[in-house]
Protein backbone atom coordinates (compact mmCIF):
# COMPACT_ATOMS: atom_id res chain seq x y z
CA UNK A 1 0.00 0.00 0.00
CA UNK A 2 1.58 3.20 -1.31
CA UNK A 3 2.35 6.14 1.01
CA UNK A 4 0.85 9.27 -0.35
CA UNK A 5 3.43 12.35 0.05
CA UNK A 6 2.47 15.61 -0.34
CA UNK A 7 3.57 18.57 -2.65
CA UNK A 8 2.71 20.87 -0.31
CA UNK A 9 3.85 24.96 -1.31
CA UNK A 10 3.32 27.77 1.04
CA UNK A 11 3.20 30.77 -1.55
CA UNK A 12 1.07 33.44 -1.75
CA UNK A 13 -1.88 31.14 -3.03
CA UNK A 14 -1.61 28.53 0.04
CA UNK A 15 -1.92 31.26 2.19
CA UNK A 16 -4.57 33.31 0.95
CA UNK A 17 -6.57 29.93 0.24
CA UNK A 18 -6.03 29.43 3.96
CA UNK A 19 -7.05 32.16 5.03
CA UNK A 20 -10.10 32.42 3.23
CA UNK A 21 -11.27 28.44 4.36
CA UNK A 22 -10.40 29.94 8.02
CA UNK A 23 -13.06 32.72 7.88
CA UNK A 24 -15.56 29.86 6.82
CA UNK A 25 -14.75 28.14 9.45
CA UNK A 26 -15.19 30.94 12.11
CA UNK A 27 -18.59 31.78 10.64
CA UNK A 28 -19.59 27.98 10.36
CA UNK A 29 -18.85 27.53 14.43
CA UNK A 30 -20.57 31.21 15.17
CA UNK A 31 -23.46 29.89 13.20
CA UNK A 32 -23.55 26.54 15.22
CA UNK A 33 -22.89 28.82 18.83
CA UNK A 34 -25.92 30.73 18.08
CA UNK A 35 -28.09 27.77 17.21
CA UNK A 36 -27.21 25.84 20.70
CA UNK A 37 -28.42 28.79 22.31
CA UNK A 38 -31.86 27.57 21.52
CA UNK A 39 -34.58 30.01 22.35
CA UNK A 40 -32.20 32.88 23.74
CA UNK A 41 -32.15 34.09 27.44
CA UNK A 42 -35.59 34.36 28.31
CA UNK A 43 -36.77 31.25 27.31
CA UNK A 44 -33.69 29.70 28.90
CA UNK A 45 -34.27 31.06 32.22
CA UNK A 46 -37.78 30.42 32.32
CA UNK A 47 -37.03 26.39 31.41
CA UNK A 48 -34.37 26.65 34.23
CA UNK A 49 -37.20 28.19 36.78
CA UNK A 50 -38.95 24.76 35.86
CA UNK A 51 -36.19 22.77 37.76
CA UNK A 52 -35.45 21.53 33.53
CA UNK A 53 -32.34 20.95 32.24
CA UNK A 54 -31.68 22.17 28.81
CA UNK A 55 -31.81 19.27 25.82
CA UNK A 56 -27.88 19.64 25.18
CA UNK A 57 -27.25 19.28 29.19
CA UNK A 58 -29.28 16.15 29.41
CA UNK A 59 -27.26 14.70 26.54
CA UNK A 60 -24.47 15.12 28.39
CA UNK A 61 -25.65 13.47 31.11
CA UNK A 62 -26.67 10.90 28.83
CA UNK A 63 -23.86 9.97 27.49
CA UNK A 64 -19.97 7.83 28.47
CA UNK A 65 -18.14 11.29 29.85
CA UNK A 66 -15.49 12.09 27.72
CA UNK A 67 -16.76 10.50 24.54
CA UNK A 68 -17.48 12.36 21.26
CA UNK A 69 -21.44 13.09 20.63
CA UNK A 70 -21.78 13.13 16.47
CA UNK A 71 -24.36 16.18 16.35
CA UNK A 72 -26.74 15.45 13.44
CA UNK A 73 -28.31 18.47 11.48
CA UNK A 74 -27.18 20.93 14.04
CA UNK A 75 -28.19 23.91 11.57
CA UNK A 76 -31.72 22.59 10.55
CA UNK A 77 -33.75 25.48 9.20
CA UNK A 78 -31.22 27.97 9.33
CA UNK A 79 -32.75 31.36 8.44
CA UNK A 80 -35.85 29.64 7.90
CA UNK A 81 -39.33 30.74 9.61
CA UNK A 82 -38.60 33.94 10.51
CA UNK A 83 -35.83 32.22 13.11
CA UNK A 84 -38.11 30.67 15.27
CA UNK A 85 -36.49 27.63 15.26
CA UNK A 86 -33.04 27.61 15.96
CA UNK A 87 -32.04 23.86 15.39
CA UNK A 88 -35.61 23.28 14.30
CA UNK A 89 -35.95 22.92 18.26
CA UNK A 90 -34.51 20.20 18.47
CA UNK A 91 -31.02 17.92 18.96
CA UNK A 92 -30.19 14.73 17.60
CA UNK A 93 -26.71 12.91 16.98
CA UNK A 94 -25.16 9.68 17.69
CA UNK A 95 -23.54 8.94 21.23
CA UNK A 96 -22.23 6.47 23.22
CA UNK A 97 -24.25 4.95 26.24
CA UNK A 98 -22.73 2.65 28.36
CA UNK A 99 -20.40 1.22 25.78
CA UNK A 100 -22.94 1.42 23.11
CA UNK A 101 -23.43 3.38 20.01
CA UNK A 102 -27.07 5.37 20.35
CA UNK A 103 -29.50 7.76 18.51
CA UNK A 104 -30.46 10.33 20.85
CA UNK A 105 -33.47 12.55 19.58
CA UNK A 106 -33.77 15.45 22.41
CA UNK A 107 -36.83 18.23 21.96
CA UNK A 108 -35.32 21.55 22.94
CA UNK A 109 -38.66 22.83 24.87
CA UNK A 110 -36.30 26.45 24.37
CA UNK A 111 -37.98 26.56 21.40
CA UNK A 112 -41.49 27.59 21.16
CA UNK A 113 -42.28 24.68 24.06
CA UNK A 114 -40.35 21.77 21.63
CA UNK A 115 -43.00 22.67 19.08
CA UNK A 116 -42.65 20.08 15.68
CA UNK A 117 -42.22 22.52 12.65
CA UNK A 118 -42.22 20.65 8.98
CA UNK A 119 -38.17 20.59 9.35
CA UNK A 120 -38.48 19.58 12.87
CA UNK A 121 -40.68 16.34 11.95
CA UNK A 122 -37.92 16.14 9.05
CA UNK A 123 -34.95 15.91 11.40
CA UNK A 124 -36.22 13.50 13.73
CA UNK A 125 -37.53 11.08 11.30
CA UNK A 126 -33.44 11.69 9.40
CA UNK A 127 -32.47 10.41 12.99
CA UNK A 128 -34.81 7.27 13.30
CA UNK A 129 -33.56 6.43 9.61
CA UNK A 130 -30.09 7.11 11.30
CA UNK A 131 -31.12 4.28 14.28
CA UNK A 132 -32.70 1.74 11.55
CA UNK A 133 -29.33 1.88 9.07
CA UNK A 134 -27.32 1.06 11.48
CA UNK A 135 -28.93 -1.07 13.92
CA UNK A 136 -28.79 1.18 17.05
CA UNK A 137 -31.11 1.85 19.77
CA UNK A 138 -33.04 4.90 19.57
CA UNK A 139 -33.41 7.27 23.34
CA UNK A 140 -36.22 10.13 23.14
CA UNK A 141 -35.87 12.97 25.39
CA UNK A 142 -39.29 14.25 25.27
CA UNK A 143 -40.15 17.43 25.94
CA UNK A 144 -42.49 18.87 23.43
CA UNK A 145 -45.68 20.36 22.67
CA UNK A 146 -46.62 18.24 19.91
CA UNK A 147 -47.45 19.72 16.25
CA UNK A 148 -46.66 23.86 15.49
CA UNK A 149 -50.40 24.80 15.07
CA UNK A 150 -49.85 27.36 12.69
CA UNK A 151 -47.96 24.71 10.13
CA UNK A 152 -50.02 21.89 10.97
CA UNK A 153 -51.02 21.14 7.15
CA UNK A 154 -47.47 20.58 6.54
CA UNK A 155 -46.92 18.80 10.10
CA UNK A 156 -49.93 16.30 9.92
CA UNK A 157 -51.44 14.19 6.91
CA UNK A 158 -48.57 13.27 4.58
CA UNK A 159 -46.32 9.98 4.48
CA UNK A 160 -42.93 11.63 6.03
CA UNK A 161 -45.37 13.80 8.45
CA UNK A 162 -45.97 13.54 11.92
CA UNK A 163 -47.24 10.17 12.23
CA UNK A 164 -44.35 8.59 10.75
CA UNK A 165 -42.60 8.78 13.75
CA UNK A 166 -44.43 6.29 15.44
CA UNK A 167 -44.81 4.42 12.51
CA UNK A 168 -40.38 3.92 12.85
CA UNK A 169 -41.19 3.33 16.37
CA UNK A 170 -43.41 0.53 15.56
CA UNK A 171 -40.93 -1.32 12.89
CA UNK A 172 -37.66 -0.68 14.29
CA UNK A 173 -39.19 -2.43 17.81
CA UNK A 174 -40.24 -5.25 15.42
CA UNK A 175 -36.68 -5.63 14.35
CA UNK A 176 -35.15 -5.38 17.65
CA UNK A 177 -33.51 -1.96 17.73
CA UNK A 178 -34.49 -0.94 20.74
CA UNK A 179 -36.56 2.29 21.71
CA UNK A 180 -36.21 4.11 25.16
CA UNK A 181 -38.24 7.15 26.22
CA UNK A 182 -37.66 9.68 29.06
CA UNK A 183 -39.90 11.91 29.25
CA UNK A 184 -38.76 15.10 31.21
CA UNK A 185 -41.41 17.60 29.91
CA UNK A 186 -45.05 17.71 28.19
CA UNK A 187 -45.42 14.94 25.53
CA UNK A 188 -48.85 16.10 24.60
CA UNK A 189 -51.52 14.35 21.54
CA UNK A 190 -49.53 12.15 18.85
CA UNK A 191 -46.62 13.13 20.83
CA UNK A 192 -48.10 10.90 23.53
CA UNK A 193 -47.57 7.59 21.50
CA UNK A 194 -43.46 8.47 21.52
CA UNK A 195 -43.34 7.02 25.26
CA UNK A 196 -46.49 4.59 24.68
CA UNK A 197 -44.55 2.73 22.12
CA UNK A 198 -41.06 2.51 23.71
CA UNK A 199 -39.75 -1.10 24.92
CA UNK A 200 -39.16 1.12 28.07
CA UNK A 201 -40.46 4.73 28.96
CA UNK A 202 -38.91 6.67 32.48
CA UNK A 203 -41.04 9.95 33.42
CA UNK A 204 -39.63 12.86 35.89
CA UNK A 205 -42.26 13.55 38.55
CA UNK A 206 -43.41 17.45 38.61
CA UNK A 207 -42.23 18.27 35.23
CA UNK A 208 -42.94 15.21 33.00
CA UNK A 209 -46.79 14.94 31.16
CA UNK A 210 -48.22 12.46 29.12
CA UNK A 211 -52.06 12.61 27.57
CA UNK A 212 -53.89 12.52 24.49
CA UNK A 213 -55.82 15.89 25.29
CA UNK A 214 -54.71 18.47 27.72
CA UNK A 215 -55.89 20.02 30.72
CA UNK A 216 -57.54 22.91 28.31
CA UNK A 217 -59.22 20.33 25.44
CA UNK A 218 -60.53 17.95 28.24
CA UNK A 219 -62.12 21.10 30.40
CA UNK A 220 -63.92 21.32 26.82
CA UNK A 221 -65.07 18.25 26.03
CA UNK A 222 -66.21 17.16 29.25
CA UNK A 223 -66.33 19.97 31.52
CA UNK A 224 -63.74 18.39 34.03
CA UNK A 225 -61.22 21.11 35.60
CA UNK A 226 -57.85 18.89 35.90
CA UNK A 227 -53.87 19.94 36.31
CA UNK A 228 -51.62 18.46 34.08
CA UNK A 229 -49.95 16.66 36.59
CA UNK A 230 -53.24 15.11 38.04
CA UNK A 231 -54.40 14.01 34.46
CA UNK A 232 -50.43 12.38 33.03
CA UNK A 233 -48.12 13.17 35.53
CA UNK A 234 -45.81 10.39 37.09
CA UNK A 235 -47.81 9.26 39.47
CA UNK A 236 -50.60 8.54 36.98
CA UNK A 237 -48.87 6.67 34.89
CA UNK A 238 -46.29 4.91 37.15
CA UNK A 239 -49.28 3.84 39.69
CA UNK A 240 -52.18 3.36 37.97
CA UNK A 241 -52.02 3.68 33.59
CA UNK A 242 -48.91 1.70 33.32
CA UNK A 243 -48.01 3.83 30.33
CA UNK A 244 -44.78 4.76 31.77
CA UNK A 245 -42.38 2.01 33.53
CA UNK A 246 -39.86 4.47 35.58
CA UNK A 247 -40.29 6.99 38.25
CA UNK A 248 -37.77 9.59 38.60
CA UNK A 249 -37.48 12.62 41.13
CA UNK A 250 -35.17 15.11 38.69
CA UNK A 251 -33.82 15.42 35.06
CA UNK A 252 -30.78 13.83 36.48
CA UNK A 253 -32.07 10.67 38.13
CA UNK A 254 -33.98 9.84 34.62
CA UNK A 255 -30.88 9.97 33.03
CA UNK A 256 -29.15 7.72 35.41
CA UNK A 257 -32.38 5.16 34.85
CA UNK A 258 -32.25 5.47 31.03
CA UNK A 259 -27.94 4.72 31.41
CA UNK A 260 -28.98 1.42 33.54
CA UNK A 261 -31.87 0.47 30.31
CA UNK A 262 -29.13 0.56 27.97
CA UNK A 263 -27.01 -1.01 30.02
CA UNK A 264 -29.33 -4.26 29.96
CA UNK A 265 -30.42 -4.41 26.74
CA UNK A 266 -29.32 -7.12 24.38
CA UNK A 267 -25.93 -6.83 23.19
CA UNK A 268 -25.34 -5.80 19.59
CA UNK A 269 -24.78 -8.08 16.61
CA UNK A 270 -20.85 -9.14 15.68
CA UNK A 271 -19.59 -6.37 13.88
CA UNK A 272 -18.62 -6.94 10.13
CA UNK A 273 -15.41 -5.92 10.22
CA UNK A 274 -12.56 -5.72 12.92
CA UNK A 275 -11.11 -2.58 13.17
CA UNK A 276 -7.02 -2.16 12.87
CA UNK A 277 -4.48 -0.49 15.35
CA UNK A 278 -5.54 2.96 13.88
CA UNK A 279 -2.55 5.71 12.93
CA UNK A 280 -2.58 9.41 12.38
CA UNK A 281 -1.84 10.30 8.54
CA UNK A 282 1.49 10.76 8.29
CA UNK A 283 0.87 14.20 6.05
CA UNK A 284 0.20 17.37 8.62
CA UNK A 285 -4.23 17.74 8.38
CA UNK A 286 -3.70 21.42 9.63
CA UNK A 287 -2.18 22.41 6.14
CA UNK A 288 -5.65 21.21 4.57
CA UNK A 289 -6.97 24.54 4.50
CA UNK A 290 -4.15 25.84 2.05
CA UNK A 291 -5.17 23.43 -0.89
CA UNK A 292 -8.71 24.10 -1.10
CA UNK A 293 -9.63 26.57 -3.92
CA UNK A 294 -11.68 30.01 -3.22
CA UNK A 295 -13.81 29.17 -6.61
CA UNK A 296 -14.56 25.37 -6.79
CA UNK A 297 -14.38 25.70 -10.67
CA UNK A 298 -10.36 25.79 -9.91
CA UNK A 299 -8.75 22.41 -9.50
CA UNK A 300 -8.07 20.59 -6.32
CA UNK A 301 -5.67 17.90 -6.10
CA UNK A 302 -7.84 15.39 -4.11
CA UNK A 303 -4.88 13.07 -3.16
CA UNK A 304 -3.79 15.57 -0.65
CA UNK A 305 -6.70 15.64 0.83
CA UNK A 306 -7.01 11.89 1.02
CA UNK A 307 -3.25 12.13 2.52
CA UNK A 308 -4.93 13.99 5.55
CA UNK A 309 -7.71 12.04 6.53
CA UNK A 310 -6.53 7.99 6.26
CA UNK A 311 -4.47 5.61 8.34
CA UNK A 312 -0.92 6.40 7.54
CA UNK A 313 -1.46 8.61 4.40
CA UNK A 314 -1.75 5.07 3.14
CA UNK A 315 -3.72 4.41 -0.16
CA UNK A 316 -3.62 1.13 -2.57
CA UNK A 317 -4.55 2.93 -5.50
CA UNK A 318 -6.91 1.32 -7.85
CA UNK A 319 -6.42 1.83 -12.16
CA UNK A 320 -4.05 5.05 -10.88
CA UNK A 321 -3.07 5.22 -14.47
CA UNK A 322 -6.63 4.86 -16.44
CA UNK A 323 -9.77 6.95 -15.50
CA UNK A 324 -7.67 9.33 -13.77
CA UNK A 325 -10.46 12.20 -13.05
CA UNK A 326 -11.54 9.35 -10.53
CA UNK A 327 -9.38 8.58 -7.70
CA UNK A 328 -10.07 5.34 -6.19
CA UNK A 329 -8.51 3.41 -3.84
CA UNK A 330 -8.97 1.16 -0.29
CA UNK A 331 -7.12 2.82 3.18
CA UNK A 332 -8.10 2.95 6.52
CA UNK A 333 -9.71 5.58 9.10
CA UNK A 334 -9.01 5.15 12.66
CA UNK A 335 -8.51 1.39 11.54
CA UNK A 336 -11.80 0.59 9.89
CA UNK A 337 -11.58 -0.49 6.45
CA UNK A 338 -13.12 2.29 3.63
CA UNK A 339 -13.05 2.28 -0.19
CA UNK A 340 -12.60 5.56 -1.11
CA UNK A 341 -13.81 7.50 -4.47
CA UNK A 342 -12.87 11.37 -4.88
CA UNK A 343 -13.11 13.51 -8.22
CA UNK A 344 -9.75 14.74 -9.93
CA UNK A 345 -12.06 16.44 -12.06
CA UNK A 346 -15.30 15.78 -14.54
CA UNK A 347 -16.22 12.25 -15.17
CA UNK A 348 -15.22 10.77 -18.29
CA UNK A 349 -16.20 7.43 -19.88
CA UNK A 350 -13.29 5.70 -18.33
CA UNK A 351 -13.30 7.14 -15.07
CA UNK A 352 -17.05 6.06 -14.68
CA UNK A 353 -16.19 2.76 -15.77
CA UNK A 354 -13.28 2.71 -13.39
CA UNK A 355 -15.55 4.00 -10.79
CA UNK A 356 -18.68 0.81 -11.11
CA UNK A 357 -15.71 -1.66 -11.34
CA UNK A 358 -14.01 -0.19 -7.97
CA UNK A 359 -17.51 -0.36 -6.65
CA UNK A 360 -18.45 -4.02 -7.33
CA UNK A 361 -15.02 -4.35 -5.42
CA UNK A 362 -15.89 -3.11 -2.15
CA UNK A 363 -19.17 -4.68 -2.36
CA UNK A 364 -17.83 -7.98 -2.98
CA UNK A 365 -15.21 -7.59 -0.13
CA UNK A 366 -17.95 -5.76 2.28
CA UNK A 367 -15.75 -2.20 2.39
CA UNK A 368 -17.68 0.70 3.26
CA UNK A 369 -17.46 3.40 0.71
CA UNK A 370 -16.36 6.76 1.26
CA UNK A 371 -17.19 9.51 -1.52
CA UNK A 372 -15.43 12.93 -1.67
CA UNK A 373 -17.45 14.67 -4.25
CA UNK A 374 -15.90 17.51 -6.10
CA UNK A 375 -17.83 17.22 -10.03
CA UNK A 376 -19.02 19.86 -12.01
CA UNK A 377 -20.71 16.70 -13.98
CA UNK A 378 -19.88 14.32 -16.82
CA UNK A 379 -18.53 15.44 -19.23
CA UNK A 380 -20.65 16.99 -22.52
CA UNK A 381 -19.76 17.08 -26.41
CA UNK A 382 -21.16 15.32 -29.70
CA UNK A 383 -17.98 13.09 -29.40
CA UNK A 384 -18.93 12.02 -25.80
CA UNK A 385 -22.90 11.31 -26.72
CA UNK A 386 -21.78 8.72 -29.57
CA UNK A 387 -19.40 7.43 -27.96
CA UNK A 388 -22.07 6.45 -24.71
CA UNK A 389 -21.21 9.07 -22.04
CA UNK A 390 -24.51 8.11 -20.70
CA UNK A 391 -24.43 4.52 -21.14
CA UNK A 392 -21.11 4.31 -18.90
CA UNK A 393 -21.75 7.05 -16.66
CA UNK A 394 -25.16 4.79 -15.74
CA UNK A 395 -22.83 2.11 -14.85
CA UNK A 396 -21.41 3.95 -12.21
CA UNK A 397 -24.49 5.65 -11.09
CA UNK A 398 -26.10 1.92 -11.50
CA UNK A 399 -23.38 0.50 -9.03
CA UNK A 400 -23.79 3.20 -6.45
CA UNK A 401 -27.67 2.98 -6.23
CA UNK A 402 -27.35 -0.75 -6.08
CA UNK A 403 -24.48 -1.13 -3.22
CA UNK A 404 -25.07 -2.31 -0.14
CA UNK A 405 -21.94 -1.51 2.06
CA UNK A 406 -22.44 1.36 4.11
CA UNK A 407 -21.41 4.64 2.09
CA UNK A 408 -20.33 8.13 3.36
CA UNK A 409 -20.38 10.98 1.20
CA UNK A 410 -18.12 14.20 1.65
CA UNK A 411 -18.71 17.55 -0.56
CA UNK A 412 -15.42 18.72 -0.60
CA UNK A 413 -16.29 21.36 -3.44
CA UNK A 414 -19.18 21.13 -6.19
CA UNK A 415 -21.76 18.83 -6.40
CA UNK A 416 -23.62 19.46 -9.40
CA UNK A 417 -25.65 17.29 -11.46
CA UNK A 418 -25.53 13.95 -12.29
CA UNK A 419 -22.05 14.24 -10.73
CA UNK A 420 -23.92 14.34 -7.57
CA UNK A 421 -25.77 11.24 -8.24
CA UNK A 422 -22.63 9.43 -9.18
CA UNK A 423 -20.69 10.25 -6.37
CA UNK A 424 -23.64 9.23 -3.69
CA UNK A 425 -25.53 12.43 -3.60
CA UNK A 426 -28.84 12.69 -0.71
CA UNK A 427 -30.50 10.40 -3.04
CA UNK A 428 -28.19 7.30 -2.68
CA UNK A 429 -28.58 6.18 0.87
CA UNK A 430 -25.17 7.73 1.92
CA UNK A 431 -25.46 6.59 5.82
CA UNK A 432 -24.25 9.87 6.54
CA UNK A 433 -23.30 13.04 3.86
CA UNK A 434 -21.10 16.24 5.17
CA UNK A 435 -20.26 19.41 3.00
CA UNK A 436 -17.34 21.52 3.58
CA UNK A 437 -18.01 25.07 4.20
CA UNK A 438 -16.61 25.98 0.85
CA UNK A 439 -19.09 23.06 -0.79
CA UNK A 440 -21.68 24.44 -3.66
CA UNK A 441 -24.32 21.86 -4.60
CA UNK A 442 -26.88 22.98 -7.58
CA UNK A 443 -28.41 20.85 -10.62
CA UNK A 444 -25.45 22.83 -12.79
CA UNK A 445 -23.35 26.26 -11.81
CA UNK A 446 -25.18 29.71 -12.03
CA UNK A 447 -23.21 31.25 -15.01
CA UNK A 448 -24.24 27.73 -17.07
CA UNK A 449 -27.80 27.97 -16.10
CA UNK A 450 -27.99 31.46 -16.73
CA UNK A 451 -26.74 30.64 -20.14
CA UNK A 452 -29.24 28.43 -20.98
CA UNK A 453 -32.29 29.93 -19.95
CA UNK A 454 -31.45 33.05 -21.16
CA UNK A 455 -30.96 31.26 -24.90
CA UNK A 456 -34.47 29.35 -24.58
CA UNK A 457 -36.34 32.83 -22.97
CA UNK A 458 -35.57 36.39 -21.74
CA UNK A 459 -34.87 35.45 -18.07
CA UNK A 460 -32.77 37.99 -16.29
CA UNK A 461 -28.47 36.08 -16.39
CA UNK A 462 -27.95 38.61 -13.28
CA UNK A 463 -31.24 36.84 -11.13
CA UNK A 464 -30.26 33.73 -12.13
CA UNK A 465 -26.92 33.96 -11.20
CA UNK A 466 -28.21 35.24 -7.72
CA UNK A 467 -30.60 32.91 -6.91
CA UNK A 468 -27.88 29.69 -8.02
CA UNK A 469 -25.72 31.39 -5.63
CA UNK A 470 -27.87 31.54 -2.96
CA UNK A 471 -29.55 28.20 -3.00
CA UNK A 472 -26.18 26.29 -3.76
CA UNK A 473 -25.18 27.87 -0.54
CA UNK A 474 -24.52 25.56 1.94
CA UNK A 475 -26.16 26.66 4.38
CA UNK A 476 -29.46 26.83 2.19
CA UNK A 477 -28.67 23.04 1.70
CA UNK A 478 -28.33 22.02 5.28
CA UNK A 479 -30.98 24.13 6.70
CA UNK A 480 -33.43 22.17 4.51
CA UNK A 481 -31.68 18.77 5.60
CA UNK A 482 -30.26 18.08 1.71
CA UNK A 483 -26.73 16.72 4.17
CA UNK A 484 -26.51 15.65 7.70
CA UNK A 485 -24.23 19.58 8.17
CA UNK A 486 -21.73 21.15 7.68
CA UNK A 487 -17.89 20.52 8.93
CA UNK A 488 -14.65 21.92 9.57
CA UNK A 489 -12.54 20.27 7.04
CA UNK A 490 -10.46 19.34 10.11
CA UNK A 491 -13.06 17.38 11.42
CA UNK A 492 -13.20 15.03 8.46
CA UNK A 493 -11.41 12.06 9.72
CA UNK A 494 -12.87 12.17 13.38
CA UNK A 495 -16.47 12.59 11.83
CA UNK A 496 -15.97 10.09 9.56
CA UNK A 497 -14.62 7.39 11.63
CA UNK A 498 -17.46 8.38 14.20
CA UNK A 499 -19.79 7.30 11.74
CA UNK A 500 -17.72 3.79 10.64
CA UNK A 501 -18.37 2.91 14.25
CA UNK A 502 -21.76 3.32 14.33
CA UNK A 503 -22.38 1.26 10.73
CA UNK A 504 -20.06 -1.81 12.56
CA UNK A 505 -23.24 -2.14 14.59
CA UNK A 506 -25.11 -3.48 11.70
CA UNK A 507 -25.05 -6.50 9.20
CA UNK A 508 -23.75 -5.85 5.99
CA UNK A 509 -25.89 -7.92 3.56
CA UNK A 510 -25.02 -9.10 0.04
CA UNK A 511 -25.07 -6.52 -2.69
CA UNK A 512 -27.30 -7.38 -6.07
CA UNK A 513 -26.60 -4.99 -8.72
CA UNK A 514 -29.20 -4.42 -11.92
CA UNK A 515 -28.73 -4.68 -15.47
CA UNK A 516 -25.11 -2.81 -16.90
CA UNK A 517 -25.73 -1.81 -20.17
CA UNK A 518 -22.71 -3.42 -22.22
Amino acid sequence: MGVLTTQLVRDETFERRRAAMEALVVELHERTALVARGGGEKALERHRSRGKLTARERIDLLVDPGSAFLELNALAAWDLYEGQAPGAGIVTGIGVVEGRECVVVANDATVKGGSYFPLTVKKHLRAQEVAQQNRLPCIYLVDSGGAFLPLQAEVFPDRDHFGRIFFNQARMSALGIPQVAVVMGSCTAGGAYVPAMSDETVIVRGTGTIFIGGPPLVKAATGQDVTAEELGGADVHTRRSGVADHYATSDEHALAIARQIVRHLDPPAAPPWEPASPQQPEVDPSDLYGFVPEDFRHEMDVREVIARIVDGSRLQEFKELYGETLVCGFAAIEGYPVAILANQGVLFAESSQKGAHFVELACKRRIPLVFLQNITGFMVGKEYEEAGIARDGAKLVMAVACAEVPKFTVVIGGSFGAGNYAMCGRAYGPRQLWMWPNARISVMGGEQAATVLTMVGDADPDEIRAAYETEGNPYHSTARLWDDGIIDPLDTRRVLALGLAAAANAPVPDTVFGIFRM
